[in-house]
């Protein structure tokens, strides 16, 4: 496989780049000639024109492009307003052929069982790339059907865009079906001795608390925490709900978990309600969270990405990256997070409105992501062993205060989750024994007995004996210490069956809850606390010791009940000598 990339200067030139083509296909063994066309200027007239020359000069040749926010030639941003790519493919065995059709919503399900009757009938078929006007519409009824696609097949792929960002006028066109505003263009590639590798990266990380989609209708998001999606955007970026929308939040995509992975999703346009009108369906009674670009989390991800595309020795890379990676990088800088794979291998592509890529069995329409296809003809070839590096700290303007205000989110969310964390630890144990707190014990037990309605659960109910006596002799910094040590002895005892947990009842009082364990083992372990609680050893010369009350729980019994009983069983301990465990396995 060889690939020449070239930037369109006009008829003339064009057509010099044509004759090299032809001088190179009739020296040279050849299978199939693949075109791929990405324009920045939405004119059909010239596109007609380019792709009326490439068919009269080539008739056997295939080619497909759309309209796009910018390309990327040779590893970088091209900055030119039409870019070629031209790919030999040399393998006898490799084939492509390439689909296209109509794309409206109400025939996506359709369109996409056409697509999987179609690749069922060519066995050879490894990989399909996607090229559709994606602009106000969902793409799940799309996405979805092709996840009916054999196993193995490997999906990727962009959506259209215009230079203008807010501007609604895409197209798709191909040798199967000329220019469409409204279409979808298929490229099926394949044969035993074409290889392909596909994967994507995204660098951005989640900003800030968690949402919870409270309402959403499809591909209209209507609600976060009960409140109209728009105002998230509103309260956290000051983003004005105008024509400016789509732009502005491009950058800002929300982050959640969606089909096994994390993926990301920007909204299109906000309506005049506040709801968020998105590219694909966003589930409801999910958390997701606004997220950010971290300059250096790119490029490390980036680098690791082309290190392991260097392992897969491919010989040409299409990329399919998102315009808010333009954007946010800026024209001058976004190349650096391309530029590694040219090291690789030829590298091509256009900055989309949404990524495709199918992970495992599902395909999902990505957002401000970079989607990467390598392919290679043959086996791994050998060579030399290397690395690459992180280029050199040298941002410049927009994406040096990008970085650095990136490195204070970083750090300031890093310790804001970490106070999460500890208000969330803080909420549920006892300040003192750091066991839980009798609130979070209490819906423990309940959620084990109530909800799943079975016996085999136990709970141990424990009190100290005479502990007011400690207390009034030796202080509470004695008895205090008496609670702290009890705890360990308690803790380190609940992990010895799998599940147990335990928590401060009360004062001196404490509640095992051990989901599981049969009669002998947990009257052992009963015996086993209170033994070693006696056997204690404390600064001050004061005596411990604790009775224990142990009850297994009744099919179909309530939570109250059962602590009732457990209670009743240390109450029996107590009253017959303390020191000992009263032990109910019925």
């Amino acid at each position: 496989m060889k690939q020449i990339q070239f930037v369109y200067q006009g008829e003339k030139s064009f057509a010099e780049e044509l004759r090299k083509i032809c001088r190179w296909q009739r020296s040279n063994l050849c299978s199939t000639v693949f075109f791929q066309i990405f324009t920045e200027v939405p004119d059909r007239e010239i596109i007609g024109h380019i792709c009326d020359t490439v068919a009269r000069t080539l008739p056997e040749a295939l080619y497909a492009g759309c309209s796009a926010f910018g390309s990327i030639l040779y590893g970088d941003f091209s900055g030119e307003s039409i870019v070629i790519s031209c790919t030999f493919f040399e393998y006898p065995t490799t084939k492509l052929e390439v689909l296209q059709y109509p794309l409206a919503a109400p025939s996506l399900a359709e369109t996409a069982a056409q697509v999987v009757r179609e690749v069922e009938k060519r066995p050879w078929v490894k990989g399909v790339e996607m090229l559709a006007t994606i602009r106000g519409m969902s793409m799940t009824a799309l996405c979805d059907g092709l996840s009916a696609l054999r196993e193995g097949v490997q999906v990727f792929g962009g959506g259209a865009l215009n230079n203008a960002l807010e501007a609604e006028d895409t197209f798709v066109f191909s040798s199967a079906g000329g220019c469409s505003r409204n279409g979808i263009v298929f490229v099926l590639m394949g044969g035993e001795d074409l290889f392909l590798e596909t994967s994507y990266i995204t660098g951005w990380k989640p900003l800030g608390s968690y949402l919870d989609v409270t309402a959403a209708d499809g591909y209209i998001l209507k609600e976060l925490n009960h409140r109209p999606a728009y105002e998230t955007y509103d309260k956290y970026l000051h983003i004005p709900n105008d024509g400016d929308f789509f732009v502005n939040t491009l950058e800002f995509p929300f982050f959640y978990h969606h089909n096994g992975i994390d993926i990301m999703r920007a909204p299109i346009s906000s309506n005049a309600d506040g709801s968020l009108v998105m590219t694909s369906d966003m589930d409801q009674d999910v958390k997701a969270r606004i997220a950010y670009g971290d300059p250096w989390t790119i490029l490390d991800e980036t680098i690791e990405e082309g290190n392991r595309l260097m392992k897969f020795t491919p010989d040409c890379i299409f990329v399919f990256s998102c315009a808010g990676r333009r954007t946010f990088w800026g024209d001058r800088e976004v190349g650096k997070e391309t530029e590694s794979y040219q090291a690789a291998a030829p590298t091509s592509g256009f900055y989309t409105s949404g990524e495709f890529l199918r992970t495992g069995k599902y395909l999902n329409l990505h957002n401000v992501t970079q989607v990467l296809a390598a392919l290679r003809e043959g086996a791994v070839r050998e060579h030399e062993p290397r690395e690459l590096a992180l280029p050199a700290r040298d941002f410049r303007g927009r994406v040096s205060i990008i970085n650095r205000m990136a490195t204070f989110v970083k750090t300031a969310t890093e310790e804001l989750e970490e106070l999460n964390r500890q208000l969330a630890r803080m909420a549920v144990t006892d300040g003192l024994t750091g066991l839980y707190n009798r609130t979070e014990i209490q819906r423990r037990i309940t959620e084990a007995v109530d909800e799943e309605k079975r016996d085999g659960l136990w709970l141990i109910m424990l009190d100290l004996d005479y502990f007011k006596k400690i207390n009034d002799r030796f202080g509470h910094k004695t008895g205090d210490e008496v609670l702290r040590k009890t705890s360990a002895v308690l803790q380190d005892s609940a992990g010895v069956l799998p599940g147990g947990a335990v928590g401060r009842w009360g004062g001196e009082e404490f509640m095992m809850l051990l989901p599981s364990g049969t009669g002998a083992q947990v009257l052992e372990l009963a015996e086993g606390i209170r033994k070693r609680i006696s056997e204690l050893k404390f600064e001050d010369p004061c005596a411990v010791t604790a009775s224990l009350g142990a009850v297994r729980a009744r099919q179909g019994e309530r939570a109250d009940k059962v602590c009732v009983r457990a209670d009743e069983a240390l109450y029996e301990a107590k009253s017959g000598g303390r020191n000992r465990v009263v032990f109910r396995e019925s």
